[in-house]
């Protein structure tokens, strides 16, 4: 079974996205916008834009990092170009803070030019004990 990220996540997530200055196109769980399509055979829980820049958003959860192709899903999706512009797609991956070293690791073992397009975000833990 996969992990499905809360809502309240998906929110702190979301929140992270309008700091950086993105505009949510579409999200998980969202009263008045659809749902991401999936990238690749991969589920998605937001797709953000800013100007002509991309963002996809991801919430990892304990049963992801016990997966062993949760590596090969972080590379293909940090390695995602929009489709007439060739310009790179950001990668915003929600932790909650328990597991964000766990994050850390697994995204320092990829390639440098995967690095890049990631953007770490450890979300709030408040109501998730």
């Amino acid at each position: 079974m996969r992990y499905k990220p809360n809502q309240e996540r998906v929110d702190k997530l979301i929140s992270q996205f309008w700091k950086y200055g993105y505009l949510t196109i579409s999200r998980r769980y969202g009263k008045y916008l659809p749902d991401p399509k999936p990238v690749g055979k991969y589920e998605v829980d937001a797709i953000a834009k800013y100007k002509k820049k991309l963002a996809i958003g991801i919430v990892l959860g304990e049963e992801d990092f016990n997966d062993q192709k949760i590596r090969q899903k972080l590379t293909f999706l940090a390695t995602r170009h929009a489709k007439y512009s060739r310009t790179n797609v950001k990668l915003f991956i929600g932790v909650v803070k328990r597991f964000a070293v766990n994050a850390r690791s697994l995204i320092s073992d990829l390639k440098e030019e995967h690095k890049k397009n990631i953007k770490l975000v450890v979300l709030d833990e408040t109501r998730y004990n």
